[in-house]
């Protein structure tokens, strides 16, 4: 090959190649929704039927339980290590079964909920009021849901000591320098009172 020649031919491969990856780029482009198309119900994994079905928490008490304020499941799963009694497990073990038997029911009813909402967009008959009437119904279910899961924070503290909440909240990796670092908006020396900060 003239020696002149072989940067242009170089040049024009590169380039070449370039547009045919780019190509390929185009034509197997994906979404983070790509696969998701396949669902029974859309707007619901399998895991998040399963984890509804079975009355779980969902991530619907993230506030409270984010906040220091522990839930029965998890208090449970590390009953030994914050050193419950077995006053505390026993107690703690029946609410918990009491949140699941009222979250159970409820979140079969947001599934078919969600599973109307889906065959509304299936049948591609559906209109604004239909809409509204739908999500109603969904976001009236996840309401009731969501207080059913918080509500139980709310009861958890008074059977714990603020030792074992202290404990609960370093062993689930929250905030280990919560002692040092205080939220803005909170009084510095109640927060550190109510973690346990010495």
């Amino acid at each position: 090959m003239h020696p002149i020649k072989q940067p242009i031919f170089l040049i024009l491969t590169t380039l070449f190649l370039t547009q045919v990856s780019a190509g390929q780029t185009h034509d197997t482009l994906s979404t983070p929704y790509a696969g998701l198309e396949t669902r029974a119900i859309k707007s619901l994994s399998e895991s998040d039927i399963a984890e509804l079905e079975k009355g779980g928490g969902w991530g619907m008490a993230l506030v409270a339980e984010l906040n220091g304020i522990p839930g029965p499941a998890h208090l449970l799963e590390l009953k030994d290590r914050i050193e419950l009694t077995e006053e505390q497990i026993e107690r703690i073990t029946l609410q918990l079964k009491v949140m699941k038997a009222a979250a159970i029911p409820v979140g079969q009813q947001l599934i078919r909920a969600e599973a109307e909402l889906e065959r509304a967009f299936q049948s591609g008959e559906i209109n604004e009021a239909g809409l509204m009437t739908l999500l109603e119904y969904s976001e009236k279910a996840r309401t009731e849901l969501r207080f059913i899961h918080l509500s139980q924070h709310l009861t958890t503290p008074a059977l714990l000591t603020q030792k074992q909440i202290t404990r609960y909240n370093r062993l689930r990796g929250y905030g280990e320098s919560h002692c040092s670092e205080v939220p803005a908006g909170h009084d510095p020396e109640r927060y550190r009172q109510a973690h346990g900060c010495q």
